[in-house]
């Protein structure tokens, strides 16, 4: 596939090519030199898409309750792009479950964008490249992208880092809220959703969170809790306003400008752990580099003396 100049494939994206837009994501996560252009342009075009992450356990219904609030965005006549974090290959690296298969009545609408990225082993479901994948949808001119995670089953507070408005999905029967305290869900929820609410329980789960809310330290903010049947379309309309509350509420009151400082920041961090990992990576391969290995082998340098030379090199 021939190689396009990254200004040409930003420039032909911004005006609706999707196949350039899929593309230029595809540089981006695949860490090529033309993706980090294409992520200097969006990131300079300064137009910003409002970032809505949704997360939480395996089998929260995450995917059809995003499909549904799709219909509910599509209803109002905006434009929505989409990231969804999926388990990585072991094999190949790629992302195992595809866009087509997670949301296909929305796969031939031209107003739904929708993109499936690989964990690739990161620590919280979430790569490196989709913070600028975000931008990039939002530089091409999306007005609101979701990023909805893979739900591993761990911390996934990380997701917080990523959005304006961090939505988490639990169900009916969800557990105590020990538990909910120690997966972090107070700390990175701005609106509960309790979906497949049709089943036993919801009654008990909306009492254990109002508790954890009561003794939480909220400030101005209390996320509301919605309730909703994704697969039946119940709840999702006040699941999409709850979100837009919110979204109001954070520009008010500043909250929007923080987190997207802090996230740059942080976005800045990771980047550089990722080049000095890669640096890493092919030291650990340099023909000397695997003489002194061989010297830690055979006991002649201990590892923390031999980790202190490999980082004078990389740096």
């Amino acid at each position: 596939m021939r190689q396009r100049d990254p200004k040409e494939l930003f420039d032909r994206a911004c005006h609706g090519d999707r196949p350039s837009l899929a593309r230029a994501i595809s540089y981006i996560e695949r860490g090529e030199k033309q993706g980090d252009e294409i992520a200097s342009f969006a990131f300079r075009s300064h137009r910003n898409a409002y970032t809505v992450g949704i997360t939480g356990a395996p089998g929260a219904g995450k995917s059809t309750l995003t499909s549904s609030i799709i219909e509910v965005i599509r209803g109002h006549g905006e434009e929505i792009g989409v990231i969804a974090i999926d388990p990585s290959s072991p094999f190949s690296g790629g992302a195992i479950l595809g866009d087509r298969v997670r949301m296909q009545e929305h796969a031939l609408d031209p107003g739904v964008y929708i993109r499936s990225m690989a964990t690739r082993g990161h620590l919280g479901g979430l790569s490196v490249a989709v913070p600028e994948a975000a931008r990039l949808l939002g530089a091409v001119g999306f007005p609101s992208v979701i990023i909805e995670t893979v739900g591993v089953g761990q911390v996934e507070v990380e997701i917080a880092r990523e959005a304006d408005t961090t939505v988490v999905v639990v169900n009916p029967g969800w557990g105590d809220a020990v538990q909910a305290n120690k997966a972090g869900l107070m700390e990175i929820a701005d609106v509960f959703i309790i979906n497949k609410a049709d089943r036993p329980g919801v009654r008990e789960t909306r009492r254990d969170l109002e508790g954890m809310l009561d003794l939480s330290n909220l400030g101005d903010y209390r996320p509301p809790i919605v309730e909703t049947v994704a697969a039946d379309k119940k709840g999702c309309e006040e699941a999409w306003d709850a979100i837009c509350s919110h979204r109001d509420y954070a520009k008010r009151s500043g909250l929007t400008d923080k987190r997207r400082s802090t996230r740059t920041r942080n976005e800045l961090s990771r980047i550089l752990e990722a080049m000095i990992s890669n640096k890493v990576d092919l030291l650990l391969k340099n023909k000397g580099t695997l003489e002194m290995l061989d010297s830690m082998d055979a006991g002649t340098i201990d590892p923390r003396t031999l980790a202190n030379l490999l980082l004078a090199a990389v740096t």
